[in-house]
């Protein structure tokens, strides 16, 4: 697989973000695959999912300034089996750009950046960031590139509500929107375990407010957060199918309780993994901002159909993507956003995807989407 490289684009401040916060200057981390064309009308924006990465397809060995956190299992693209030539993201066909959202870990500017004011990381100084503010940048980027209208905005996952964000607040600027196991407006059950995970790190005694960098860090919180989370992400019966028969305790972690089974033992084997290659700051950061994403808000729009009658007037064709053994972004909320789209008159195609791997089919199982995606994708 050939390797490829992450390339930096930076952002002139002040940048001010919606939640009053504001940056003196950014880097936007991305990867693209493919040639844009001379008229910069193939280009394809993907938004990541929450713990993903710009990297989304070939080999990349490294990226400066994550340290140890960009650790092998990152190194293939997370969607080698979607982009290329010949496959759903045709790169003969399409110029494919992913960047790394803004707060994250993986290059962008981000809680582990050095802020230029103090020459230490931001830390708790890091502000809060929206789904607005991740598509506001992500223009500056395609402008940055010379791509007018992109042919699609395509997001799985928590990137799906920023592909919602870009596409209802820059209409214009796309033709197609692809949203993946998404939705339009966080339900109360996500933002309870969201908060959940928050609480996780928050309370772990090496937190220190957000202020970790001069030590090991809230890995037991964002273990734990980890924990709460695999379970949404990976479908039960995939965990009992992939939970080793043996049993590891965890000295480091638990005192007084024994590990009892292979689940337990799997649960725990997954959060210690992720610390590895995850800030706990960018956790929060992406966890706070999915947490509060409702569609209309991110779009300043009063009612949901004002917000994609945007849409609608622009000529957009949206191509909504359920899994129907989904416990993080469960059915009916896709349900619901095609319900929405098809009253503001957009032109909408809902498809649910039929598997036992849970949220992560989208990963998983590319023989699933690939057909719908190359027929919208081929469309005039």
């Amino acid at each position: 697989m050939a390797d490829t490289e992450t390339h930096f684009f930076s952002i002139d401040g002040p940048i001010r973000l919606r939640e009053g916060g504001e940056l003196a200057a950014a880097d936007l981390a991305y990867e693209s695959w493919g040639t844009l064309n001379a008229e910069g009308t193939n280009a394809i924006l993907i938004f990541h999912a929450l713990s993903g990465s710009h990297h989304a397809c070939g080999h990349t060995p490294a990226i400066p300034g994550t340290g140890t956190l960009w650790q092998p299992e990152m190194q293939d693209g997370w969607w080698n089996d979607m982009i290329g030539a010949g496959k759903a993201l045709d790169t003969s066909k399409f110029f494919i750009v992913c960047a790394n959202f803004l707060g994250g870990c993986y290059g962008s500017t981000g809680p582990a950046s050095l802020n230029p004011a103090t020459g230490k990381p931001y830390g708790s100084t890091f502000p809060h960031v929206t789904t607005a503010d991740q598509a506001d940048l992500q223009v500056k980027l395609l402008d940055h590139l010379g791509i007018g209208k992109l042919h699609a905005a395509i997001g799985p996952s928590v990137g799906g509500l920023i592909a919602l964000a870009f596409a209802t607040r820059f209409p214009d600027r796309v033709k197609n929107v692809i949203s993946i196991a998404s939705g339009y407006k966080t339900t109360v059950l996500n933002r309870l375990i969201l908060f959940e995970q928050i609480l996780a790190i928050e309370n772990d005694p090496h937190f220190n407010g957000g202020d970790y960098y001069d030590n090991d860090g809230p890995l037991y919180g964002l273990a734990l957060a980890r924990m709460i989370s695999h379970k949404t992400f990976v479908h039960l019966d995939a965990i009992e199918r992939r939970a080793r028969q043996d049993v590891v305790q965890s000295d480091d972690i638990l005192a007084w309780y024994r590990v009892r089974d292979q689940f337990q033992s799997y649960m725990l084997h997954q959060g210690k993994k992720f610390t590895k290659r995850f800030d706990a700051n960018t956790y929060l950061r992406i966890n706070d901002m999915w947490s509060r994403f409702d569609g209309a808000i991110e779009g300043d729009a009063a009612t949901p159909e004002l917000l994609f009658s945007r849409c609608a007037e622009a000529g957009q064709r949206w191509l909504v993507f359920s899994i129907d053994s989904d416990f993080c972004f469960y059915p009916e909320e896709q349900t619901e956003l095609t319900k929405l789209l098809e009253q503001a008159k957009v032109n909408v195609m809902h498809v649910t995807v039929h598997s036992d791997k849970g949220h992560d089919s989208f990963l998983l199982e590319p023989d699933y989407y690939t057909p719908h995606i190359s027929w919208v994708l081929g469309k005039d």
